[in-house]
Formats: C-alpha cells, sequence, structure tokens
C-alpha cells in the first residue's frame, strides 16, 4: 500500500483534490530525483479547486528540492487570483510576482527575480498575451516548473503564445496545464495543449500527429475527421497524465462554494475612483443629517465606478474601465470550453448593455431579463431548454425572483444589490431542487473599493447602510477600505 504524500497547504483537501494530487506526484516521479519530471493535465471543472492542487503540487516539488522557479501563465484577468491562492493555501516559503506594465516594464522586474538569492520558492505570474515577447527573458529565468492556467487558451498550437509556451515548456522540468475543458470531445485541440504538458505523449510533429490519428476529408481536404479505430490508443495516452474531475463527480464537495474573483482597475479608473470617494465623504460631512438614504445614494456611485461607468446628471453613463468586463470575458471563454451554461448577474443599466455587446461579439446565443423585458418566461425557457442558448443575463432586481436557471451550476455576480434578500434570492435562482449539480458562485470585486464592504456585509448578513453611517459617525470615511 502506497504512503499518502503530505500535501503542503493550510486548508483540509477534497478527496478529489487529494487524488488529483497523489497522481500528479505518481505522474511526476518525484520519489526519484534521478528521472523526475514531466507534466500532468489537471481538467478540472471550474469550482473543483484546481489552483489548490497547483499549489500542493508546486510545494511539494520545492519541498522535496526538485524546483526552485516556477512560471505561472493565465489570462490577464486571472494574475491576482494565483497571488490569493498561494498566500492563502501554500505551507511553504515563497515570494510571488506578478509581472505588470509594458515589456520593458516586465523585463525589468523579471531580471530583479533572477537575481534573487537561494531560499524560498521564486514563483513568477504573468499573462499568455506577454508571455511569448518575453520568451527570451523567461527562458533566462529558468522556471523549473510551468503552470499553464486555463490551457485551452493553448487551443491554436499555430499562435506565437502557443509556440513560446511549447519551446519554454521544453526547458522546464516540470510542466502543469489546468483546464476544465473535455479536451477529448475535440480531439484536433488536444496536440497544442500536450505538447506543451508532455511532448512524448504525442510527440513534436503536429502534421504526424494530425496523420495518425485523422483523416482529411471535405472540399479540398481541409477538415481533420478523427478515426474512431484509433480512439482506444487516443484515450489511452491521454489519460497517461491527464486527471479529470467534473463537478458531478466531486461527491464531497458542499452544495454550494464561492469564489471571489479580484479585478484591479486601470490607473486612469483607480484615480477617479479615489477622488469620487474623496468627494463623495465631503459631501456627506455637509449633509445636515447624515443617514441611511444620503450614505446608500453616494455608495451607489462608487458602486456604478466599479463597474466601469459613471453617470452625469443627464443620465449620460461615460466608460472609465473594462477591468470587469475583461474579466467575466475570460470567465465566459471557460465556461463555454466546458460546454456548460452560465448565469450572469448584474445590477446597473450600464452593465448590462456593455456585457450584451460582450455576447454578442462572442457570437454567444443568450437569454436576457432586465426591466422592459415584457415575457420574461419565454427568456428562462429558452436559456432552459435550447442548447445554443448559453447565456442568462439578469439584472438583479427584475430577475432574481420567480425564475429557474438550473441549466446552469454557476453564477457570476459582476456587481451587487445592497439589499440581502435580493440578494440570497437572486443566488437561489440556480440553487433549487431542480438542480443536479453543486452550484458554484463567482464574484467579481475591483480592488481597493467599496465592492469588499458590500460583499462582506451580505456575507454577514450585516445592515450595510447602518455599517456605513456608524463608520461615519466614529469619525472614518465609510467609503474607504
Amino acid at each position: 500500500m502506497e504512503t499518502e504524500i503530505y500535501m503542503p497547504i493550510r486548508a483540509h483537501p477534497y478527496d478529489h483534490q487529494r487524488r488529483a494530487f497523489a497522481f500528479a506526484c505518481r505522474v511526476l516521479g518525484i520519489d526519484d530525483p534521478e528521472t523526475a519530471g514531466g507534466g500532468v493535465a489537471l481538467l478540472l471543472e471550474m469550482g473543483c479547486g484546481k489552483s489548490l492542487i497547483a499549489v500542493a503540487i508546486a510545494g511539494i516539488l520545492y519541498q522535496r528540492g526538485l524546483i526552485s522557479r516556477v512560471l505561472v501563465v493565465a489570462p490577464l484577468s486571472v494574475l491576482g487570483v494565483w497571488q490569493e491562492e498561494f498566500e492563502r493555501f501554500a505551507d511553504f516559503p515563497f515570494e510571488l510576482t506578478i509581472l505588470k506594465g509594458g515589456s520593458a516594464k516586465k523585463r525589468e522586474t523579471l531580471e530583479k527575480v533572477k537575481q534573487a538569492e537561494e531560499g524560498p520558492l521564486q514563483i513568477v505570474v504573468n499573462n499568455y498575451e506577454s508571455t511569448w515577447r518575453l520568451e527570451e527573458e523567461i527562458r533566462k529565468f529558468k522556471p523549473d516548473l510551468i503552470i499553464a492556467d486555463e490551457a485551452h487558451k493553448l487551443k491554436d498550437g499555430q499562435s506565437r503564445q502557443s509556440k513560446a509556451m511549447h519551446r519554454l515548456g521544453d526547458h522546464a522540468k516540470f510542466k502543469l496545464l489546468l483546464t476544465g475543458t473535455l479536451i477529448s470531445n475535440r480531439e484536433i485541440d488536444v496536440y497544442s495543449q500536450y505538447r506543451f504538458a508532455d511532448s512524448r505523449v504525442f510527440g513534436k510533429s503536429f502534421v504526424r500527429f494530425r496523420n495518425h490519428y485523422f483523416t482529411m476529408e471535405g472540399y479540398g481536404g481541409y477538415t481533420p475527421v478523427f478515426r474512431s479505430s484509433m480512439q482506444d490508443e487516443f484515450l489511452e495516452k491521454l489519460h497517461s497524465i491527464a486527471f479529470r474531475v467534473t463537478k458531478a463527480g466531486c461527491l464531497d464537495l458542499p452544495g454550494i462554494t464561492e469564489e471571489v474573483r479580484t479585478v484591479e482597475l486601470e490607473k486612469p479608473a483607480m484615480k477617479i475612483y479615489r477622488e469620487l470617494e474623496k468627494q463623495s465623504y465631503t459631501e456627506l460631512s455637509e449633509e445636515s443629517t447624515v443617514s441611511a438614504t444620503n450614505v446608500l445614494t453616494k455608495l451607489l456611485r462608487l458602486s456604478q465606478a466599479t463597474g466601469g461607468f459613471l453617470t452625469d446628471d443627464e443620465g449620460r453613463k461615460k466608460r472609465i474601465s473594462t477591468a470587469k468586463l475583461d474579466a467575466l470575458s475570460d470567465i465566459i471563454d471557460s465556461v463555454m470550453e466546458e460546454g456548460k451554461k452560465l448565469v450572469v448577474m448584474a445590477r446597473f443599466v450600464a452593465e448590462m448593455d456593455e456585457i450584451e455587446k460582450l455576447l454578442d461579439k462572442k457570437h454567444i446565443g443568450y437569454a436576457v431579463i432586465r426591466g422592459g423585458v415584457k415575457d420574461r418566461q419565454q427568456e428562462v425557457d429558452r436559456f432552459q431548454n435550447e442548447p445554443e442558448c448559453c447565456v442568462f443575463l439578469g439584472q438583479i432586481a427584475a430577475a432574481g425572483l420567480g425564475v429557474t436557471l438550473t441549466a446552469a451550476s454557476t453564477m457570476v455576480f459582476y456587481s451587487l444589490d445592497y439589499s440581502m434578500s435580493n440578494h440570497d434570492q437572486a443566488k437561489a435562482r440556480i440553487h433549487r431542487v431542480s438542480q443536479k449539480e453543486d452550484c458554484h458562485y463567482i464574484y467579481l470585486q475591483a480592488k481597493g473599493t467599496v465592492d469588499a464592504k458590500v460583499l462582506k456585509s451580505l456575507r454577514d448578513k450585516a445592515d450595510l447602510a447602518s455599517l456605513l453611517v456608524d463608520e461615519y459617525r466614529q469619525g472614518r470615511n465609510p467609503f474607504s477600505v
């Protein structure tokens, strides 16, 4: 009987996380430093906690003396999540640096990290779009472990970012590929992702891979069609380094899991926000009486700003940020790759307008309930029953009651209502008797803003207005974090 390897994390992992960790340790061969190496694909749906497993794997490799430097590559909106996950879970010394700014600034930061003395595990986090531009500098950084998060970004093997990740992966001793995608449903997509994770599985030649597993059909012979006779061999190779988990298969997950995804407003947007925060406090000081009504009125403007918009006295909206919209875009892509449906809840009209534009741009079918929509049930029925209707967009005040949205088990709160009742009712749209999967809620929270206070009050079942008024009466700015 194998001895279970301790996961170096400050948490009690679920059974599927322990099994995934054990699988990765076995595939990477951590018990034999002479032969240890290779890659693992963690195919876990959103909400199953694959980042915790990745933190644990990095930790055990570091503790065994097998790695000293890690590169995490992820979509731009997810970079901050990795810092939060390491700080929350890692039970080993580390120093984490997120590469920010332009290429010159990132090169400068990377050079400083490269010169750091040996000691804690050095972790660098960067986005896919700039990794290929920094390929030479990253190679000099010499990461022992590369983690590719949301690895469906590597599907296109001919893109610059995919080719750079392939080459970087060739120089790294260990690789982790993280995605929720059931890639065996689109066999051609496997190659580029596995070329990064472990080129020994399907080789380094896409043409050879394609010719072995596919026949070229259609007009001009440009359409690859998978050879059913090759299925057993294909799946055996696929699963040789892959650990697959779905939410439905995680029998030990609670009925609800929650994730706060922190985004950073752009510098100009944050400057506007700070000025508005200061102005709101000044105006409050000039009020003859500070009440729940006037404090919430001023809070509302700040909440609008974190969603990316300001509205003037004539009702004209001005966009000041796309941070939350970019984060939502990445979440939508991930959920669509998993072949799942998604519910998005937002509070403000300007946010609803921009999210609809985003879905139209992505050519994703969606249903919507917002102020002015008359046939609510028709929208619900489309989402519940039509496969091509993949996203439900609801304005919290209009869609928080009387609708069942159990075709999805993941809900994103783009912004929040201040009412506990409205918030709980909105959450209940997917968490109902007819739901067959555990539910996962994602909150988009702008760093250093009132978003944190609003979410905390909802979670604590506290009266937000009373809390803010009390803070003001105690001489504090109720709008500052």
